[in-house]
């Protein structure tokens, strides 16, 4: 057995990746690209319940008579589920493993899509998107804690690749949701999503990478930690993700109504964001391989930096798309690198250190545009999106903590 010389706190966690590949039956050579697949496949359902998610929104509330006050406390309602389970999953992680906790979370939430299509009531379709919002969260934490376990065995960045397969299994549920409840009806959407989704679920079951659960260390570990740095790289990626909330909920509002875009022209604005993004995330991990986790993340956030200023002093629609595609560019793979760097901090949990940074982040995407919709109202789109470079200014401060995404071990 071969033993590595890093800093304090390391040692320990190189010498449970060597236990658990030595207790695999799998050979070395095949089991690690199995465990990425398996990993992956997870992202990208997580992804398609996700697009299909958006797609049934009308429908639910149409079959509830929602009105818009009330679908918008419906889906406060989602986030707030999100943000109640993920600590949880995070000490459960702690206790027991990312592994085991990610099947168990994936196999709860699974069937939350069909409780969605049937919820008579607003009681039960309030109570059906609050376990929906929490499981997807929990699931969400499970499965980044587990690419990060497989980021170590296989000593290289894998985090942004399975970031950009969400973004696809997005793109494929919000594309296909519409057609298929048009022809099948919502229940039967659901409950074909639901079966294909268990069929690849227990496809991919046996080669989810199984990591040792440290129980002594989940004792000791597994309370919100007391120390800044897992708050610190919480913070980058709250910073790093609000920008995406902004434009996913803001920049086609933006475009119609204050640079003159025509309605197909407007849905452009997150087009090119998301479009740039998803290329590149796919590289994201061999470009952090080759120049380290600190360098891309600084150029990363110097790019959506000037993204967003493009965007915001943009004098037409077409710079301002313009803008939107370097932001995309930029942002892609800020938060997988927050997320590793959460991941793999010495001294901490796991579970819980990562959880910290998720629950953080993605607070930024559920809550931050209502704010920013409340500021442009008394000021303009064009001033929020030239000012929210100020928030990436911290994370480019913040940048040298994402050297513990590096993990990419050396001989």
């Amino acid at each position: 057995m071969r033993r590595i010389k890093t800093a304090p706190g390391k040692l320990e966690i190189t010498m449970s990746i060597q236990d658990n590949a030595a207790t695999s039956t799998a050979p070395r050579s095949t089991y690690f690209p199995a465990a990425r697949i398996a990993v992956s496949a997870l992202f990208l359902l997580n992804g398609t319940y996700m697009g299909a998610w958006s797609t049934k929104i009308p429908e639910f509330a149409s079959r509830l008579s929602l009105s818009e006050t009330q679908l918008g406390l419906m889906i406060v309602g989602f986030g707030i589920g999100s943000l109640i389970l993920m600590p949880l999953a995070g000490i459960l992680i702690a206790h027991l493993g990312a592994s085991r906790s990610l099947k168990a979370a994936t196999l709860v939430f699974l069937p939350t899509l069909i409780l969605l299509s049937v919820a008579p009531n607003i009681w039960t379709g309030a109570g059906a998107l609050f376990l929906f919002g929490g499981l997807t969260g929990a699931m969400d934490i499970a499965m980044n804690a587990n690419a990060v376990e497989v980021e170590k065995s296989m000593r290289r960045a894998i985090m942004s690749s399975c970031h950009a397969f969400w973004s696809l299994g997005a793109f494929f549920g919000a594309t296909t949701g519409g057609f298929l409840i048009e022809t099948i009806g919502t229940f039967g959407h659901a409950l074909l999503l639901t079966v294909i989704a268990l069929a690849a679920l227990a496809a991919v079951w046996t080669s989810i990478l199984p990591d040792k659960p440290h129980a002594a260390e989940g004792r000791q570990k597994a309370r919100l930690p007391l120390t800044p740095l897992p708050w610190l790289i919480g913070l980058m990626a709250l910073f790093s993700m609000v920008p995406e909330g902004s434009i996913l909920d803001w920049g086609a509002l933006y475009m119609r109504d204050e640079l003159g875009a025509s309605l197909a022209l407007s849905g452009f604005a997150f087009g090119a964001f998301s479009a740039t993004m998803a290329i590149m995330r796919f590289a994201g991990d061999h470009v952090r391989d080759r120049f380290g986790a600190v360098t891309t993340l600084r150029v990363s956030t110097l790019l959506a930096i000037v993204g967003m200023v493009i965007a915001g002093f943009a004098p037409n629609a077409y710079v301002a798309m313009a803008g939107f595609a370097v932001c995309g560019i930029g942002i892609s793979n800020m938060v997988p690198i927050a997320f590793s760097a959460a991941g793999n901090l010495p001294g901490f949990a796991q579970g819980v250190a990562l959880s910290v940074a998720t629950v953080m982040g993605y607070s930024g995407s559920l809550f931050a545009p209502s704010t920013i919709g409340f500021i442009a109202e008394h000021t303009s789109f064009a001033w929020v999106f030239s000012t929210l470079p100020v928030l990436l200014l911290v994370v480019l401060f913040l940048s040298r903590h994402a050297v513990h995404a590096d993990v990419r071990q050396k001989d």
